[in-house]
């Protein structure tokens, strides 16, 4: 196999090269003067199973067009099979209409990778798991929750002081699934979103007095209702809160909320590459899934099964 990297986020690329022992793939990626995107293929991939690690993360559209490019570049280069891995799937919260005359973008974007030419999808952590059903190629969704949970076994306290905490209903099964990995109880937010943005927080379902609190999200961006969710959590008297967000969009001043709210510590992924303001922000920690991503990989061209990574 090959691996292929765009140059959304090229480390994480290199770390997954790493683990797998193979080199990326070289490649010319760069622009025209007016910002067309221009791809070369410097190795032969005739045959080849070819992996394109590109999240589409900002500028969104920019690695959205420079995935389609490479994809078509390796198609008519007659590579055997090419696996779309994004690690950030950056339209997914467009996932339905939310009112009239709106698009549906993810699944636009879905018919783009596809007509492109990628034979499968790798994705993690996507908002809303129907997405799958989006693409007409096979489309592998996988979760952060075993980095999660492993970084939390070695960073928390356990037992009866461990409450998970979904940030909206929407997020339950998420939150579900790392409180069962952990045997820690479940504590729900019930928030109402008054316009994109903006949330207020209702109501706390859940037991969380003098308990150590962990918010669990799959985005976070203007980091608005992460930082409502804390508040709240305090001033219902837990001990402390911190949250684990797979995709750290943080965008906007999302860093100045976090370091200046009463969460503890925040832990994203790096399937975005980290802004300055969150390298040097003291309460945000950045998680590799490199090897999970690799692990993922590994198994895919071995054909092999995927879901078992999660068993």
């Amino acid at each position: 196999m090959k691996i292929l990297s765009g140059n959304s986020n090229r480390p994480l690329s290199e770390a997954i090269s790493a683990k797998l022992g193979v080199p990326l793939t070289e490649a010319a990626i760069r622009r025209f003067s007016d910002q067309e995107v221009f791809v070369e293929i410097l190795e032969n991939v005739r045959g080849e199973d070819v992996f394109v690690v590109q999240s589409t993360c900002f500028p969104a559209n920019d690695n959205l067009m420079e995935l389609l490019v490479i994809i078509d570049a390796l198609r008519r280069g007659s590579a055997r099979r090419i696996t779309a891995v994004i690690p950030y799937f950056g339209y997914a919260r467009q996932d339905r209409k939310t009112g009239p005359r709106t698009p549906i973008s993810a699944k636009l974007v879905a018919n783009l990778i596809t007509t492109a030419g990628a034979d499968r999808v790798l994705t993690l952590e996507l908002h809303a798991g129907q997405i799958q059903g989006f693409f007409d190629i096979p489309t592998d969704n996988l979760f952060s929750s075993p980095v999660f949970v492993a970084h939390i076994e070695t960073h928390k306290k356990q037992g009866n002081q461990l409450v998970i905490v979904s940030p909206d209903v929407g997020g339950v099964v998420r939150a579900r699934g790392i409180a069962k990995r952990l045997e820690a109880d479940l504590a729900i937010i019930d928030k109402r979103r008054e316009r994109a943005g903006i949330s207020e927080v209702m109501n706390i379902i859940g037991d969380v007095k003098n308990r150590t609190c962990i918010l669990v999200d799959d985005i976070v961006d203007s980091a608005g209702t992460l930082c409502n969710a804390a508040q709240a959590l305090v001033d219902k008297g837990a001990k402390s809160v911190s949250a684990y967000v797979t995709h750290g969009v943080l965008s906007g001043g999302a860093v100045a909320r976090v370091t200046s709210s009463p969460m503890e510590g925040l832990v994203i992924t790096d399937s975005i590459p980290p802004t300055e303001a969150v390298r040097v922000a003291h309460n945000i920690v950045q998680v590799s899934i490199a090897p999970l991503l690799a692990d993922a990989i590994e198994r895919i061209a071995g054909e092999k099964s995927v879901s078992s990574l999660f068993d």
